[in-house]
């Protein structure tokens, strides 16, 4: 660092030294905006010496970083499509590296005798080869086998690359930021960066672009990734807090209702829902807002335990709104709780998005003068003609599904009412405490007496006539089968096309003696409700359907669950498929039908097939998938991860949600002098969250 500082972290980029207006907005159309904004762009990768592989050690299914030079490259053909080859030798062995798309883009700037650094899975077809490889070019003074250096390699993107903006570039602009910054201040004091054993801010940027070793490397990774941790948690910290300091109704009795409904059920709650029910119950009566997720697996009994906790509030003089993610689970719990209204004294009513407006005003008038006690329905019931007499309860089913601001939506219409979400998706412990770190955890680990383990099988296509001679058999006994199709890529339809056409197929072949229904999203509610009323009936035998049967289909007779192309489903949503049926006292069997070979589509469906244990399927999908495709790029909402990862942080995470629940423990409102920069911090991260904290 020169003496005296020239830069300041906050100063715009368009000021820096060889920047121009072209990179400047190529710069920022990343997001790259301020120094700060720069120094933040980590790199992808590093290369250092320990981390390349001579190419005469590799071995097959193996991943690897290795470096050579090109020796000869160019597009291929066969009979079906182009392709870029290259082979790089680096004196001790060859590799090839294969490209079947962008061919042409990968021919403009992959050259003869150039040195590569590249990164993939090694396969074999007539030697060692790679298929698709991450690959950078080195310039003379990038090789770490050259050089004591740790390289960082960045993501180069298009804007980059149209104003040449390529890896040696950002190294040089990032250098000569460093070289002329003034010191970095930290977030956090020296007692704490001493407690936590982290190194300061300052050195964690320097060297996460420029490290001396390994270990120096190492030390910045660890400081960045607890930085983002540990604001998330924060985030966590606050939300509990703050749910902590305003009153709410204070809910002592059960009350006939509950009494009522209990003595209606025609089973004995299991062990774990008298014990959740204990939890919800103790919550309660405390006088600030209940605030508790309840995990249940699919069929375990979450909704009985919403039914009893809803009666409890209504039975105090109060309203509940449940939220359903779906018209058509809306349309079951509706049914559900329904069922036990009249004995009990419920008032029930169903607000959804397509209803007639006669129907919804009537709805809507109930509510506000309280002839309405509990109301389920979808996102209309966040709508802000929704307003409610005295709304005490929330419930929010597959609550991953909504936004936290969807949510905050609604218990915005009471006085800080209590709130319980409810998941049938097991959630792994990381992700529980990272997603879900300001909620108090409950969970039915436990199945209803009558439940009858579900038999799943994988098979292949060429073996569907076996199968659907299996279903005529079950159908002439007087059960039921569901048929899931998925989008299908290689024909680019719509999953309702791929439905659609193999409804027309099968109902006009192979089940054409059979009652064959057909349900998809685009339905309209009154069509979807005919379907699904026909189907209980057992008036419709064989039910063809999108992926909106996942979840909030409820039919006992159903025995058979087939999901084709079941290798491009994730795990835990093949496992919420497979809980649609098994829910009477017949023997149930879940078909998963596999028409692409994947290695990582046999893994994941063998896991279907010897377990049914949700949280160990869970655990195999986050580790397959990773958090984002696990909830969706939706449901992810908030977290902004650039460097944290949460499937290998796991004790990093542990350490940063102590550090942060501690300190809001002593500090809820963030309004001490050496937390002032940490109150900064977080309200620039989460700036739309700031409405459901207390930092004022």
């Amino acid at each position: 660092m020169k003496s005296g500082p020239t830069i300041d972290i906050h100063a715009s980029i368009q000021f820096l030294k060889g920047i121009g207006p072209a990179r400047t907005r190529a710069l920022a159309a990343t997001g790259i905006e301020s120094v700060s904004d720069l120094l933040y762009y980590f790199p992808r990768r590093h290369l250092n010496r320990t981390s390349v592989t001579e190419l005469k050690f590799i071995q097959r299914d193996t991943i690897v970083t290795a470096i050579g030079t090109v020796q000869v490259c160019g597009e291929r053909k066969t009979r079906k499509r182009k392709f870029f080859q290259a082979t790089i030798s680096d004196g001790t062995g060859l590799l090839t590296l294969v490209w079947f798309n962008g061919a042409k883009y990968i021919s403009r700037i992959v050259k003869k005798d150039q040195r590569l650094a590249v990164n993939g899975k090694i396969d074999y077809f007539h030697g060692h080869q790679i298929i698709h490889p991450e690959f950078d070019i080195l310039d003379s003074d990038d090789d770490p086998i050259n050089t004591s250096a740790v390289i960082p390699l960045y993501s180069i993107n298009q804007d980059f690359k149209k104003v040449r903006i390529d890896n040696r570039g950002l190294r040089l602009m990032i250098r000569s930021v460093l070289e002329n910054l003034e010191q970095i201040p930290d977030l956090f004091t020296d007692s704490f960066l001493s407690q936590q054993q982290l190194i300061p801010l300052d050195q964690a940027l320097r060297n996460i672009h420029y490290a001396a070793d390994e270990q120096i490397l190492s030390n910045a990774v660890r400081r960045l990734k607890f930085d983002e941790h540990f604001f998330l948690q924060l985030l966590m910290a606050l939300r509990k807090a703050s749910a902590k300091t305003t009153g709410a109704p204070i809910i002592k009795a059960s009350g006939t209702r509950f009494v009522k409904i209990y003595e209606q059920l025609d089973f004995d709650l299991t062990d774990a829902q008298k014990k959740v029910l204990k939890e919800i119950r103790n919550d309660l009566g405390q006088g600030v807002a209940m605030n508790r997720l309840l995990q249940g697996d699919v069929g375990s009994g979450k909704t009985i335990v919403a039914l009893l906790t809803a009666a409890i509030v209504v039975g105090n003089g109060l309203q509940v709104a449940v939220m359903a993610p779906t018209e058509i689970l809306a349309q079951q719990h509706y049914q559900t709780f329904n069922r036990y209204a009249e004995a009990a004294h419920l008032t029930c009513a169903l607000l959804v998005g397509n209803q007639k407006v006669a129907e919804r005003r009537q709805v809507l008038d109930a509510l506000v003068d309280g002839r309405v006690q509990i109301v389920v329905g979808t996102h209309a019931l966040i709508q802000e003609a929704v307003d409610f007499k005295k709304l005490g309860l929330v419930i929010v089913d597959e609550q991953h599904r909504f936004g936290v601001i969807q949510r905050g939506d609604l218990v915005a219409k009471g006085m800080n009412p209590h709130f319980l979400a409810m998941t049938a998706t097991p959630i792994p412990r990381t992700m529980a405490i990272t997603y879900h770190g300001d909620m108090d955890l409950s969970i039915i680990d436990e199945m209803p007496a009558n439940r009858q383990p579900i038999i799943t099988k994988v098979v292949e296509a060429e073996r569907l006539d076996r199968v659907y001679h299996f279903i005529r058999a079950e159908v002439a006994r007087g059960q039921q089968c569901m048929i899931v199709y998925p989008l299908v890529e290689e024909t680019a339809k719509s999953d309702l096309a791929a439905a659609s056409e193999a409804y027309d197929q099968l109902a006009n072949s192979e089940f054409r003696d059979q009652k064959v229904g057909l349900l998809h999203g685009r339905l309209k509610p009154a069509e979807k409700d005919q379907i699904m009323a026909a189907f209980a009936a057992n008036e419709i035998n064989i039910l063809v359907a999108t992926t909106v049967i996942e979840v909030g289909i409820d039919v006992p007779n159903a025995t058979i669950m087939l999901v084709e192309h079941a290798e491009r489903f994730g795990l835990t949503q093949l496992h919420q498929m497979r809980g649609r049926v098994g829910r009477g006292k017949e023997k149930s069997y879940c078909i998963l039908v596999r028409r692409k070979l994947t290695d990582q589509a046999d893994r994941r469906l063998a896991l279907m097939e010897r377990t049914s244990d949700g949280f160990e399927i869970a655990d195999e999908d986050l580790k397959m998938r990773g958090p984002g495709e696990f909830y969706g790029a939706r449901q992810s909402g908030f977290v902004k991860y650039k460097i944290a990862n949460m499937l290998t942080d796991g004790p990093l995470i542990r350490q940063a949600r102590q550090a942060a629940f501690e300190l809001v423990a002593d500090d809820p409102h963030l309004r001490n002098p050496q937390n002032q920069a940490v109150r900064n911090r977080f309200i620039a991260d989460y700036q739309q969250m700031l409405e459901i904290v207390n930092i004022s």
